[in-house]
């Protein structure tokens, strides 16, 4: 069993993310009432975050750095609506704390959570609670919280991570 997160767990973890937005996206794009009900942030972060996927691929990174680093640029370059923006914000603070790391364990991941959160949140003039901001913040305060508790884990602790977002996303306006 992997112990930490490498390149190559990085580029699946965001693969299966991808796929499971892409499933439903309908719903996220029901659930979008700001900065308008547009309905489309579903739509938009799925098309940002095919973009990342694709960059990983091509050639598949060795290193959390260097996944962190290809995600981040493919998101900007990608970024679809407001919601892509958030995403590659978010990513680009992550890559910042991954830098120069080859593997991450759960200590250095909720660091790198926190340092995507408040990246996101210095860039936002006006961030507004009930959004993505507000359920990165939320679960970057769990990963800090539990870290340890799942230390040689990842897959039991990012499974930790996804309940603690949904929970945080039910407490969201």
């Amino acid at each position: 069993m992997q112990t930490t997160l490498d390149g190559i767990g990085l580029h699946k973890l965001f693969t299966y993310g991808y796929l499971n937005l892409k499933k439903n996206m309908q719903v996220i794009n029901d659930l979008n009432v700001f900065p308008v009900p547009d309905g489309d942030t579903g739509t938009n972060m799925s098309m940002t975050i095919a973009t990342a996927v694709e960059a990983l691929r091509k050639p598949e990174p060795a290193t959390v750095d260097q996944a962190a680093s290809a995600t981040a640029s493919a998101l900007l370059r990608g970024a679809r609506g407001n919601s892509g923006v958030i995403l590659s914000l978010l990513m680009r603070g992550i890559s910042n704390t991954l830098k120069g790391k080859t593997e991450a364990d759960g200590v250095l991941w909720a660091q790198a959570l926190q340092g995507g959160v408040d990246a996101a949140y210095k860039a936002v003039m006006k961030p507004a609670e009930g959004t993505i901001l507000t359920v990165m913040r939320g679960t970057a305060e769990i990963a800090e919280a539990e870290s340890e508790k799942y230390k040689g884990d990842p897959e039991a602790f990012f499974e930790r991570l996804l309940e603690g977002a949904e929970e945080v996303l039910e407490q969201t306006p």
